[in-house]
């Protein structure tokens, strides 16, 4: 026993020698910005036409009708991302104070949070390498905006570029239940008029604040083509967006391995395809020139080439999945020759939601005869399970898991984009026509610059007693959360077929150490459709548990 204390006492002082030295490390570590030719346009200055209205020169933001934030900025790169943070400065600032508060609920203690941060700056020291000068430069300006406040993380720009790492890190380390998307486009025979279509859900949850002030951010850079994308406050990265050339672009995480050291974030691989791609060829050329953090799927739709791949990249391999019909669908796994047979595909496939969405969606899509925009988002508002089964609202098995960030609709023919309104992919999608956005030459007065005409409906969904039921379903998931009172039969009654209410029933009571009754709640979650693997598996390990409480007492 005596040798045994002295081991762990061994490990112990060297475990904290090696925090100690970590720290040490990371104090002389220092992210250097890089150096703009020209900063005149730090003395830029909004001017306010009206109420959530701003311009600079021809560059300006809006507060849509809709509640979404609208954007157009043009130029070099270093004033193209100082005009985006002086325009968007209140959203900047938000966006990093739910960033950051959501990090503290997910870690709530402080020194955790903190070996976090030292281990990313390690991790993140030579990020700045993996970027292009022009990525550096947009990501600077932006950082010009940042809060004061945070500056014990680490300096506006290290922040900032951090930030854009952090979709990389997080979906790597959890493999991770933060981002689960599903996309599709239909084209030829399978569309109305052979017009290429698709859409997606972006189903990143990093809080509900986060999701609060979506922007769409139109932009004219001095290189490359005309773009739009959907996007939040200080992030310059492309999860979802489109070009003047009509090839339009979503990202969906794949299952990853932990990356070893820093490399180009997925976002800006995206960005950089959407500014200068205007064909499937271009795409996959800069998709296989750039090293990525983790694995992702890029899912490409061209007007040119009237159809869609999905580009597969990992770290090490770039795979390309052609279309063998008039239909693609891209869930989170793999389905290139390069990739499709890799153990961790294979695992994935096995373990997680994606093929069971990939089939659902494949399933909807066999009853359209011609797809059009408001069938791609009855798809992708689409709640049901396998053979319209009800699988519970909110389950992470069903095209909408009543979580998404935005859910976005291209028609890249016509330069034609429908971006939802909350809440999720329920409220009503508003359309832009790019021709006509960008033909704008600057606001001078606030008007709506939306498509009013091509506006898709909000989901009946709204109107009904279990839109209701789900609210409260979600507060009482909160309490629980937040340690308060949970009323456990209105967390039932409220979402019935949901195994997660019973999940967290099942652990509340175990919090009060009820563990007969928390093991009947585990037992009855095992009777309904449970996402994942993962979360079956640790669910018979809270029954196990229960069970030895109960023998433990008796």
């Amino acid at each position: 026993m005596r040798r045994i204390k002295k081991i762990l006492k061994y490990a112990l002082g060297a475990f904290l020698l090696i925090i100690f030295a970590l720290v040490i490390y990371v104090s002389t570590l220092h992210i250097s910005p890089p150096t703009p030719e020209n900063t005149t346009c730090l003395n830029l200055q909004p001017k306010q036409i009206d109420t959530n209205c701003y311009t600079i020169g021809n560059n300006w933001i809006r507060k849509s009708n809709s509640g979404l934030w609208e954007m157009y900025v043009e130029g070099k790169p270093f004033e193209r991302g100082v005009i985006n943070g002086k325009l968007a400065q209140q959203l900047v600032q938000k966006q990093e104070e739910a960033f950051t508060d959501q990090i503290s609920k997910m870690i709530p203690s402080s020194f955790y949070r903190k070996f976090l941060k030292y281990s990313i700056a390690v991790f993140n020291r030579n990020l700045a390498h993996s970027l292009t000068e022009e990525e550096k430069l947009e990501i600077y300006g932006v950082s010009k905006a940042a809060s004061s406040e945070f500056n014990y993380i680490g300096s506006p720009y290290e922040r900032i570029l951090n930030y854009h790492a952090a979709h990389d890190i997080g979906h790597a380390l959890q493999n991770l239940a933060l981002v689960g998307c599903s996309s599709f486009a239909t084209w030829n025979s399978k569309s109305k008029d052979s017009t290429l279509l698709s859409g997606r859900n972006f189903d990143f949850y990093v809080g509900d604040k986060f999701a609060e002030d979506k922007l769409i951010l139109f932009c004219n850079p001095e290189k490359g083509y005309k773009f739009m994308y959907i996007t939040w406050g200080g992030f310059t990265g492309v999860v979802s967006g489109m070009n003047m050339q009509g090839l339009s672009i979503t990202l969906n995480a794949s299952k990853s391995s932990i990356p070893t050291g820093a490399a180009t974030p997925v976002s800006l691989i995206g960005r950089e395809i959407l500014q200068y791609a205007k064909n499937i060829d271009e795409a996959i050329k800069i998709a296989k020139t750039r090293k990525s953090f983790v694995a992702e799927t890029f899912m490409i739709s061209s007007a040119a080439d009237n159809k869609t791949v999905i580009i597969e990249k990992t770290p090490e391999t770039t795979g390309v999945a052609y279309p063998s019909s008039d239909y693609m669908i891209c869930t989170n796994h793999n389905q290139s020759k390069e990739l499709v047979n890799t153990a961790i595909n294979k695992e994935q496939m096995a373990t997680s939601a994606s093929v069971y969405r990939y089939k659902r969606i494949e399933e909807l899509l066999s009853k359209v005869d011609k797809n059009t925009p408001q069938i791609t988002a009855d798809i992708l508002r689409d709640q049901a399970g396998l053979h319209g089964a009800f699988i519970g609202m909110g389950n992470e098995k069903a095209v909408n898991q009543l979580i998404c960030h935005h859910s976005v609709i291209f028609d890249p023919k016509h330069r034609i984009v429908w971006i939802s309104t909350s809440p999720w992919q329920l409220g009503k999608y508003v359309a832009y026509d790019l021709n006509k956005i960008f033909a704008m030459h600057g606001l001078t007065n606030n008007h709506e610059i939306n498509d009013s005409s091509l506006t898709i409906a909000p989901d009946k969904f709204l109107l009904t007693p279990d839109y209701l039921r789900f609210l409260q379903f979600l507060q009482q998931k909160q309490n629980a959360l937040d340690g308060k009172e949970v009323d456990i039969q209105k967390l039932i009654t409220s979402d019935p077929e949901f195994y997660d209410a019973y999940v967290i029933a099942g652990n509340y009571l175990m919090k009060k150490k009820r563990y007969s009754d928390a093991k009947i709640y585990f037992e009855k979650a095992l009777t309904k459709v449970i996402a994942t693997k993962n979360e079956e598996e640790s669910i018979r390990k809270h029954i196990a548990k229960c069970d030895e409480e109960i023998k433990s007492a008796g």
